[in-house]
């Protein structure tokens, strides 16, 4: 009783306030926003690090613009989403079932319980490095600590999970603490941006000419690197080919953890359970807003203008001044140089070498070769904030850049759980039930800890763990686009709410941008990959293409079926 007397108590404020000046409906909106922030949470997190890093690492700052773009097109369909959730008041689940086809509800639900998991388990490397490697300046990173700060992250993440399950001041509490998170990830990078500009190693011109964007950009060589390559010779082609292709899974990379498959899950769940409705469409969009996009710009862009700044076609870090290779980053330069090699001397004769073998041969190697390998050669959160000790002493480094990480590392894993426990409700159709919530919680968290075994055999840029993990969540992304551009265009879902005229039209325009977008990005990230030989890109592609046809038909036959049944309703009526 009292949760039905505080929904009407807001929504006479709401009436009130929408009918009253700007200033005012800005400063409520901004104290009832919620659902917007646990998007922000959620997106800043391992895979939104490292792509930000590597795009910084490939492009320099020709690249400022992708991450904002990729944000703003995913806004596109999460405003699509919260506007049919919020019109209708349906659980989505049950409303793509019924209206649009069970097997693309299906395939969102399962994508998203899928993604959840494995999208745990680099966050959880990510919070334990950024604690043994900037934290505890790389003491201690053995398999105990390692399995302490990850049993520490788990049992927070839970705790703060509980807060939610206990009810509308719990939802507050809960809400309050990923906006404090959110708040120190954004400083934390922040400050290490006004460091650098503070420091002279900024050209501030070239950065703010990067957020215009340029097409072009993304199918070549930064002009940088371009130089690095023609000074390697014969080899040039083989770079120029690599340097392309990488730099193609870094950019879908950023794409696809801009916007992932379980944030259009958690979106419309996290409204209804603030039991948010038609009222609430303009703070929806200006939650959107405040919660997840600005934040996710001003970390991303501070990311990326550092790592540019630091690393962009440098290689200091990686080859001493003999041109030898530092300690730290054997595992990753080797990363770089081998295919070189596999392609001088044959993949076959390569893989027969042994590791002294390859040594001496990538010592022979020329030196401009050497140098782009240095440059393209992975970094992670311990190596930028290593760049900045010059700048502001060992200590300061670290710290900033490991709270940032940090923060990141547990906001994530927090919503992937809380995610989790609406998902594993809706698969049992128990909206609500605190025990189903609490044991999805449980199966992301466990999953995402015990993923951590892969990973204990190697220690070397674990925030590089998020790339191939964030493929899983690119290819699966435009299901849910899909089905929702279907849901936005469905009379028997949204009835006198649907979009009409002009605004439908440019509505309908954004989506099939994004969703063509992400469809193509998809296509092209997971159509090389294989497992074990098998060539599961192929597979995935062919699954994607089912997926849209069967929506299609599933679509159009319950829309005839919807103005059959209105027409059958219209003559009765005569």
């Amino acid at each position: 009783m009292d949760n039905d007397n505080s929904a009407s108590e807001e929504l006479a404020e709401l009436k009130a306030i929408n009918e009253g000046p700007v200033g005012k409906r800005l400063a409520y909106f901004t104290k009832k926003s919620g659902p917007g922030w646990l998007q922000g949470a959620i997106t800043l997190g391992g895979g939104s690090l490292t792509g930000a890093l590597y795009l910084g690492v490939f492009g320099g700052y020709n690249l400022m613009w992708l991450q904002p773009m990729a944000m703003i097109l995913g806004v596109i369909m999460l405003a699509a989403i919260s506007y049919v959730t919020l019109s209708t008041g349906d659980r989505p689940f049950r409303a793509i079932n019924e209206h649009v086809s069970p097997v693309l509800g299906w395939a969102w639900i399962i994508a998203t319980l899928m993604a959840n998991v494995v999208w745990c388990m680099p966050q959880f490397a990510l919070g334990t490095a950024a604690v043994q490697q900037n934290l505890m300046g790389g003491k201690t990173d053995g398999l105990g600590s390692t399995l302490v700060i990850s049993a520490v992250l788990f049992v927070i993440a839970l705790i703060i999970n509980l807060f939610y399950e206990s009810g509308s001041k719990g939802i507050k509490l809960f809400e309050i603490i990923l906006k404090l998170l959110v708040g120190v990830v954004v400083l934390s990078f922040f400050g290490v941006v006004i460091t650098l500009t503070f420091g002279g190693g900024l050209d501030w011109g070239a950065i703010w000419a990067g957020f215009i964007p340029r097409p072009s950009s993304l199918m070549e060589a930064a002009p940088d690197l371009a130089v690095a390559i023609q000074a390697t010779g014969e080899n040039a082609q083989f770079w120029t080919e690599k340097i392309v292709k990488d730099q193609g899974d870094i950019i879908m990379t950023a794409f696809g953890t801009a916007v992932g498959i379980n944030m259009t899950f958690l979106l419309p769940y996290s409204m209804l359970k603030k039991r948010w409705g038609k009222a609430h469409r303009g703070l929806a969009i200006f939650d959107l807003s405040i919660g997840l996009i600005v934040p996710f710009v001003l970390a991303t862009t501070c990311v990326v203008i550092a790592s540019a700044s630091q690393f962009h076609a440098k290689y200091a870090d990686v080859l001493d001044e003999t041109g030898a290779v530092r300690a730290e980053m054997v595992n990753s330069f080797a990363k770089k140089i081998d295919p070189l090699l596999a392609n001088v001397s044959g993949a076959e004769a390569f893989a027969a070498m042994s590791d002294d073998q390859k040594d001496a041969a990538r010592a022979t190697l020329s030196l401009p070769d050497r140098q782009l390998a240095a440059m393209l050669a992975e970094r992670d959160n311990f190596n930028l904030a290593g760049a900045l000790e010059p700048l502001v002493g060992k200590g300061i480094a670290q710290t900033v850049f490991g709270i940032g990480v940090l923060g990141m590392a547990l906001s994530t894993i927090i919503i992937l759980m809380l995610i989790n426990g609406f998902t594993l409700c809706e698969i049992f159709n128990v909206p609500g039930n605190r025990a189903v919530h609490f044991a999805g919680a449980v199966i992301a968290g466990v999953g995402g800890f015990l993923g951590l075994k892969y990973l204990w055999s190697d220690s070397s840029a674990k925030a590089a763990m998020a790339v191939p993990t964030s493929v899983i969540g690119a290819s699966l992304l435009p299901i849910a686009y899909f089905t929702f551009l279907l849901l936005m265009n469905s009379r028997s879902v949204l009835g006198e709410d649907r979009l009409r005229g002009g605004k439908r039209l440019l509505m309908n325009v954004l989506m099939f941008i994004a969703t063509a977008i992400a469809t193509v990005g998809s296509i092209w990230f997971i159509k090389s990959k294989e497992i074990n030989g098998i060539p599961a890109g192929k597979i995935g592609i062919c699954i994607l293409i089912a997926l849209f046809i069967l929506g299609t038909i599933g679509f159009a036959s319950k829309t005839a079926k919807a103005k059959a049944d209105r027409g059958l309703l219209a003559d009765a009526d005569k």
